[in-house]
């Protein structure tokens, strides 16, 4: 099941084993197993998704760069 959060900080991501790239500010959908978060947004008309593992999710969200909605 989907879940709603704000990005609101430096979250990034990493594209293969190449280089970090962030996560834009604002609301995404969240999708959290055991082992990896999945982080979908909208980049004006343009999808964007990303899987981070779990321990950087919670990281994040400790820091409150992603701040979970209810």
């Amino acid at each position: 099941m989907s879940q709603q959060a704000l990005i609101r900080g430096e979250v990034s991501f990493r594209v293969g084993d190449g280089m970090l790239m962030p996560v834009p500010d604002g609301p995404v959908d969240i999708e959290i197993t055991e082992d990896s978060v999945t982080i979908g947004w909208m980049e004006g008309n343009v999808p964007g998704s990303a899987a981070i593992p779990r321990d950087d999710f919670d990281r994040y969200v400790r820091e409150g760069k992603i701040r979970l909605q209810q």
